[in-house]
């Protein structure tokens, strides 16, 4: 099992697919670290070579940010928006959608399992 920015990428798979366990690479990113690194995109990750698991790990930490650092830097940019008041970071603050989206049905993913209204009956026909 291979071990690149601290994540176990998969052996089964192709080094296209299994790049993308690592937060902040998604397939484009992967396709482009095969070509630098010159890794055929059919190729699955058992069959790398120690050195070119060795030349992944070193692009990547060369010119990508992942993992532990970009996680980091997103939660600042969120507690940023928090900190100035502004309207994004007062909607991260109360749990609610911030792009725009409704909030009148929908948005349970943000907002949570919905909470009983006490006292409230449901309509009788």
């Amino acid at each position: 099992m291979a071990r690149i920015a601290g994540v176990n990428i998969p052996t089964g798979k192709r080094v296209v697919i299994a790049l993308t366990y690592i937060h902040g690479l998604g397939r484009t990113k992967a396709r482009q670290i095969c070509d630098k690194v010159g890794i055929p995109a059919e190729r699955r990750v058992n069959e790398l070579t120690d050195d070119e698991v060795m030349r992944i790990r070193e692009t990547i930490d060369q010119d990508y940010q992942v993992e532990g650092d970009l996680r980091r830097e997103v939660a600042m940019n969120v507690k940023r928006l928090m900190d100035l008041g502004c309207y994004r970071g007062l909607r991260h603050r109360r749990g609610l959608p911030v792009r725009g989206q409704r909030t009148h049905t929908n948005a349970r993913t943000r907002k949570g399992p919905a909470k009983a209204i006490a006292g409230k009956k449901k309509a009788v026909k």
